[in-house]
């Protein structure tokens, strides 16, 4: 009897703590489809009258140019997901498998260079972007995030749980390290690197503060840093500030949903060895 009122108590804390999580969700959704004199309405109503107005949707994107925000977004996360992906399997190969002097100091070193906040980098990389001449480009928000020792870190470990006969029996039958690397490791690693590839994914997505700091003009601005300036732009509408903001996380939400599985496999997966 105790252990079954313990559990009861436990999925009530759980299904409390998931209303907790969904509800500002449920709230922004749902405010999206409000008119404005629904948003003035006190005590305020939990839905909306009409939840096919999508008039809302329709004056965000023609206030601001959301459709130059999303190509943005999406050309800096396919290449800030790209360029990450290929330096962390080289680098996590070269942390497993290569033997080279200092190899496990080099990457205690790198490993607590994550105690560092990216605020304290701020300044260097912000200078770094100046004189390389890419301030206010694309450019400038792909390159500070073209490696990740976290990533690697989940990566290195998985390829170390992969079995060392696996490695040996490739050299036998002459194949090189390059080969062996994309032959045999990386199709083993898919369930890691599905895992990194949506964690930075959403990440890329979510970026604002680097945004902010470095692009100007409104046609480089990516979609977190154009909702900013779009609440600043609109005033007061807070049913229109809701349509813009569902229409910047919906796709990160969706991905969160269909993935939330692969991704937490994937980090369990990186952290049983190393």
């Amino acid at each position: 009897m105790k252990r079954v009122v313990l559990r009861t108590l436990l999925y009530l804390l759980l299904i409390l703590g998931a209303l907790i999580m969904v509800f500002p969700f449920y709230w922004m959704i749902a405010s999206s489809f409000k008119t404005a004199a629904e948003m003035n309405l006190f005590p305020p109503r939990m839905a909306p009258s009409n939840w096919f107005n999508f008039d809302n949707y329709v004056t965000a994107w023609h206030t601001a140019p959301f459709g130059t925000y999303f190509l943005n977004s999406i050309v800096v996360c396919f290449c800030s997901v790209g360029v990450v992906m290929f330096t962390t399997i080289l680098a996590a190969f070269a942390f497993s498998r290569l033997k080279f002097p200092g190899r496990d100091l080099l990457f205690t070193l790198l490993l607590s260079m994550m105690m560092i906040p990216f605020e304290l980098l701020v300044i260097t990389n912000y200078q770094t972007m100046v004189k390389l001449g890419i301030y206010d480009t694309l450019y400038a928000l792909v390159l500070p995030f073209t490696s990740s020792i976290f990533y690697t870190y989940i990566l290195r470990n998985f390829f170390m749980s992969i079995p060392d006969s696996l490695y040996y029996s490739a050299q036998v039958d002459g194949s090189s390290n390059w080969k062996y690397l994309w032959k045999v490791m990386v199709p083993i690693a898919r369930p890691s690197l599905v895992t990194i590839l949506l964690l930075n994914a959403m990440a890329s997505w979510n970026s604002f503060m680097w945004p902010k700091l470095v692009i100007v003009h409104d046609e480089f601005r990516t979609l977190p840093y154009g909702l900013f300036t779009f609440t600043t732009e609109s005033g007061s509408n807070n049913e229109i500030i809701m349509a813009a903001a569902t229409m910047v996380v919906l796709p990160m939400l969706i991905l969160f949903l269909f993935a939330r599985k692969q991704i937490v496999r994937g980090v369990a997966r990186g952290g049983i060895k190393g």
